[in-house]
């Protein structure tokens, strides 16, 4: 069972694709029941491809590295290839915090080796039309047991 008041990093494609959106928003909203969700402008119907409004991208990138460094936990949405968010995959495993991939195999998509082959990242597979609420409390379990 996860732990009230943990910090969430939620990671999912901006640039990629906002297709998803509705169903970041979901997963945010499914998340804030385990903790406080560090990125929940992911999930925003105002965000689009181009990105956030007003905000260079050394800004960005130092934000979401504090993000990161202040994260109990990131689980990314990885169904939509982002260099972005391989990246933050990346540094955050490097950083050792637990990381939990959802992906959507109906979606057409192989997920990348360098994220299924990893043994620091766990990933979960999760259909569609499975209820986002199932699948946050799926995923933090997942990153809360070791």
């Amino acid at each position: 069972m996860s732990e009230p008041g943990l910090r969430i990093y939620f990671s999912a494609s901006i640039s990629g694709g906002r297709n998803d959106a509705p169903r970041y928003a979901a997963l945010i909203s499914a998340l804030t029941r385990h903790g406080s969700v560090l990125t929940e402008h992911i999930g925003s119907p105002d965000l689009s491809d181009g990105g956030e409004d007003g905000a260079g991208d050394a800004e960005i990138y130092a934000r979401d590295i504090e993000w990161l460094r202040d994260a109990d936990v990131v689980i990314a949405e990885v169904t939509t290839p982002s260099l972005g968010v391989g990246y933050e995959v990346a540094r955050a495993a490097g950083m050792g915090k637990p990381v939990v991939c959802l992906f959507r195999p109906e979606a057409g998509r192989r997920l990348s080796a360098m994220i299924r082959g990893n043994p620091a990242v766990r990933v979960l597979e999760y259909g569609s039309a499975e209820d986002p609420e199932d699948v946050a409390h799926r995923a933090m379990a997942l990153a809360t047991t070791t």
